[in-house]
């Protein structure tokens, strides 16, 4: 009797147990919804986050333009310093420009130190991110400021790093975009769970493909209709070819990928071919500069700063697509996890302040700029046409790719079924 009471009380402990465990559920529920909502509320404000940096980078930019078009007239002072009494340019012109550049690069690449491995929300670095403006205010007009007492000398040094970076940035921005193309192409595949259909593939790619071919006739009409223009007839009837390589290569039996992505990939390197020749000096024979009579209207203003608009649309979307650029994707998601990386978002921000360094100086750290004008010089000018030839080798290397390896594939799997 002793024995088999045992159990009975131990049985009416664990029932006694269970009862208290079963008064928790509802209060685990409801502390899990908290916790959601807390993640969701930081989730959006590091959302919101993003575009307070865009912002602070447009504003630099304009800083950088003011510096050197018109810092030497209203920044008088300046002069009194010792790292700008060199030829009394030294804050300003091509020296002003890198100086704020070089502030921008330091700010930025400093947040990307203290943010480069944030992976959940909860971590102290992610309210670092998306807070503490007053404090980060502070500090960006510290780092802006500590370039002006640096020695030209060193400037000049940045400068020619700048380059880099600023090639280092239009690689990425060059991958993110056929990425995207790539992404867009394969939304509009035929799909019977997608109930998408061919037809507006179809009517999107002839419209890329007629925009392509509209482009090169126009660039020949304009920028290549004498024959001494050699140069830009040269650039735009390599335009054209590869323009055709990509159209037969996609549509060759082995790849088979359509013509709307070669379609977009077109009018992407006619758009390059097109802003290449429009940067060409005034000095040039065929220049646009020299046609549009070097007089610097209403035009000239809106389009410079649309182009800095574009500056800094290029730096924010190749910031927040983080996902392009990792080696393992990690298909499993939780709500706790951050929307973005922000070691990678900084760090495209602290490259673009080298490219719109470049951009503003023409790539030459030697000359001056022309007031209102934006990447116009030989340099600028080789820099687009190379990124334009690198884009489509890189795209058609994309489309070639997975047949080359399937071929070893294959050619690897042949001798061991013959063992």
């Amino acid at each position: 009797m002793v024995e088999s009471a045992a159990p009975d009380e131990a049985t009416m402990v664990e029932v006694k147990l269970s009862d208290n465990v079963a008064i928790h559920p509802a209060e685990k529920h409801g502390q899990l919804e908290q916790k959601s909502n807390e993640s969701l509320v930081k989730k959006k404000k590091s959302l919101r986050a993003r575009y307070a940096y865009g912002m602070i980078f447009l504003i630099i930019n304009l800083t950088a333009w003011f510096f050197r078009d018109y810092g030497e007239k209203i920044l008088p002072l300046l002069h009194y310093s010792k790292a700008c009494r060199v030829g009394q340019t030294g804050c300003f012109h091509t020296l002003g420009v890198l100086r704020v550049s070089l502030g921008c690069f330091i700010f930025f690449f400093g947040m990307f130190l203290t943010t480069c491995n944030t992976k959940k929300l909860h971590q102290a670095r992610n309210q670092w991110h998306s807070g503490w403006w007053a404090l980060k205010f502070v500090i960006l007009i510290i780092s802006l400021v500590i370039p002006f007492f640096v020695p030209s000398d060193y400037i000049q040094v940045y400068g020619e790093i700048a380059r880099i970076g600023a090639g280092i940035f239009l690689l990425l921005q060059l991958v993110s975009v056929i990425e995207f193309i790539t992404w867009w192409n394969d939304y509009w595949v035929p799909d019977e769970e997608k109930k998408h259909s061919c037809s507006l593939g179809i009517f999107m790619s002839t419209l890329f493909y007629i925009g392509s071919v509209c482009g090169i006739v126009l660039m020949f009409v304009l920028y290549g209709s004498k024959a001494s223009c050699t140069l830009n007839i040269f650039f735009i009837s390599w335009t054209g070819i590869l323009l055709a390589v990509m159209m037969i290569i996609s549509l060759h039996y082995k790849v088979n990928r359509g013509l709307l992505s070669s379609g977009i990939m077109a009018s992407y390197i006619v758009f390059l071919c097109w802003s290449a020749i429009r940067s060409e000096p005034a000095t040039a024979k065929c220049s646009p500069q020299t046609q549009d009579g070097g007089h610097g209207g209403w035009t000239t203003v809106i389009g410079f700063f649309i182009a800095v608009c574009a500056i800094v649309m290029a730096t924010f979307s190749t910031g927040i697509d983080s996902q392009t650029f990792q080696f393992r994707k990690d298909d499993i998601q939780s709500e706790d996890d951050i929307p973005y990386k922000y070691g990678f978002f900084h760090l495209v921000f602290s490259l673009g302040a080298m490219y719109f360094a470049m951009l503003f100086i023409s790539w030459n750290l030697d000359s001056l700029t022309k007031r209102w004008c934006i990447d116009v010089g030989w340099a600028s000018t080789w820099v687009k046409i190379i990124n334009e030839w690198f884009a489509a080798t890189i795209y058609l290397w994309k489309l070639i790719s997975p047949v080359v390896r399937q071929n070893k594939v294959m050619h690897h799997e042949e001798p061991v079924q013959g063992v």
